[in-house]
């Protein structure tokens, strides 16, 4: 199962290199924009963690990610993979799989209401039986 969160990149990690194998990561830590905001760290694995490249601390970010659970020693871990950080806001780039922003209505897209006079009965008033 996927979840996605959004949120801002509080912290870029190094990529982390095995020393036996060709295994690579990189962590990151995204803060909720959430009543109250939490710091989630997530793991990008391999060649995922190559799209942290252009992604810097600040940026706001839309994380698709899977969680996965081990256990090792008789003790459980979880981790959450992400599998894609797409940068969100003004500086995102354009394009890809239909992530433009729908578009947002203004005061000048909205009619104007009538102007509330008490003095004058509306035409309605006339129908009352009482």
């Amino acid at each position: 199962m996927s979840y996605e969160m959004k949120g801002t990149v509080k912290r870029l990690f190094d990529v982390w290199k095995s020393d036996t194998s060709e295994f690579y990561k990189r962590e990151f830590v995204v803060t909720t924009a959430e009543q109250y905001p939490s710091d989630v760290k997530f793991s990008a694995l391999k060649e995922k963690s190559d799209q942290l490249g252009q992604i810097k601390e600040g940026d706001q970010v839309l994380v698709k990610f899977d969680v996965r659970g081990r256990e090792y020693n008789d003790r459980y871990y979880v981790d959450l993979n992400a599998w894609r950080v797409e940068k969100m806001g003004a500086d995102a780039p354009s394009g890809g799989d239909g992530g433009q922003a729908e578009p947002v209505a203004t005061t000048a897209d909205i009619p104007a209401a009538p102007a509330f006079n008490p003095g004058t009965p509306a035409a309605s008033d006339d129908d009352l039986p009482f």
